[in-house]
């Protein structure tokens, strides 16, 4: 899934209902913005990850390529959903070498898919608990996501030179712009149909998961409930007032959709503590549509009763006022996490 140059590629996170592009210089934690902007894509063209629509897509990421002036055609994507099965795994302890040739056989006992049709990486995280064997991250996704997404980007004139996961690309940004505190931090990455939640203890991911739900249930139940379209049901999720649209109404519709997704939520993290035996989550960040819904993190962090905040990826990266809108990067920002993650991301890196 790797492929080998030496660059500062642009990002770009294809997303159900925008796709984000980011490119930053610098190295390390010295990062300066160089590239940033967005462009929506129309309703059904990708749907929970799956692209439906190919020319469509690829006409909005030539769009936003040429609103943004890019030059290079190096570019870093990701992949997340049903496709991507990412566990950890104890092996018998290896040389990485031994280990990249034996893990295809290693990861057929925990892919619920053919071998034969998906790509496997691994990272080993150290010595496992039994003397002898290794702690190893699996990723494998299937192949035919990963061409999709690869024809996406190709088919704009672009060259893809690192795919990775949506989860990994998360754990970067909070890396580059958190402290890694002592406890258990989740990161929610929740988009209009997938919501990604990678799980860090001290700084190292313990548990990743995607599920199928997002801010396209508010979309919805708006449309279901008062036969607004498409538009204005955005518009309305946003905040925005419709003529004849009663708020209390709409205000008992929004909390219903809140209360489905923070429930995922929990189950998801009691899931988590019931797999691993570890601890309760200390701390969430969100990002995505959903931390920009009125009220969704104040009812997050009283379900789970924990710290609940939103994400800035922005937080440690040098921003030219006088090329980039304060506010416009302000506002956008939680939809970027991901973005800004792939954008950290270099050949050759692990």
């Amino acid at each position: 899934m790797l492929f080998s140059k030496k660059i500062e590629p642009i990002a770009l996170d294809i997303g159900s209902t925008f796709i984000k592009l980011v490119q930053l210089k610098g190295t390390n934690k010295n990062y300066q913005l160089a590239k940033f902007g967005m462009v929506p894509l129309p309703p059904e063209v990708i749907v929970e990850g799956a692209v439906m629509d190919a020319g469509r897509v690829v006409e909005s990421i030539k769009e936003l390529l040429s609103a943004q002036k890019v030059s290079t055609k190096d570019v870093v994507i990701s992949v997340s959903g049903s496709s991507v099965i990412i566990k950890r795994v104890a092996v018998a302890d290896m040389t990485d070498e031994e280990l990249a040739e034996s893990i295809k056989w290693e990861a057929e006992q925990y892919i619920p898919f053919s071998i034969d049709d998906v790509n496997v990486d691994f990272q080993k995280l150290g010595p496992g608990a039994t003397e002898g064997q290794a702690d190893v991250l699996l990723v494998a996704v299937k192949k035919d996501k990963i061409n999709d997404y690869l024809n996406l980007v190709k088919e704009a004139g672009l060259e893809p030179v690192v795919m990775d996961v949506d989860a990994f690309a998360l754990a970067n940004m909070y890396e580059l712009n958190y402290d890694v505190e002592a406890g258990t931090t989740a990161l929610l990455n929740i988009g209009a149909s997938v919501m990604n939640i990678n799980i860090l203890k001290d700084g190292m991911s313990i548990f990743t998961r995607d599920i199928t739900v997002g801010g396209n249930r508010y979309t919805e139940a708006l449309q279901r409930d008062f036969g607004l379209t498409y538009e204005d049901a955005e518009k309305v999720k946003r905040g925005e007032e419709i003529e004849g649209a009663d708020k209390e109404q709409i205000a008992g519709v929004m909390l219903t959709v809140t209360d489905d997704i923070v429930s995922e939520t929990q189950r998801s993290f009691e899931f988590f503590k019931s797999t691993t035996g570890s601890e309760k989550v200390s701390r969430v960040l969100v990002s995505g549509g959903c931390a920009r819904i009125g009220n969704f993190i104040t009812t997050l962090s009283e379900r789970l009763e924990i710290p609940v905040e939103v994400s800035n990826p922005f937080k440690n990266i040098k921003i030219d006022s006088k090329r980039f809108d304060a506010a416009l990067i302000e506002e956008s920002a939680p939809l970027c996490a991901v973005a800004v993650g792939l954008a950290i991301r270099r050949p050759g890196d692990r």
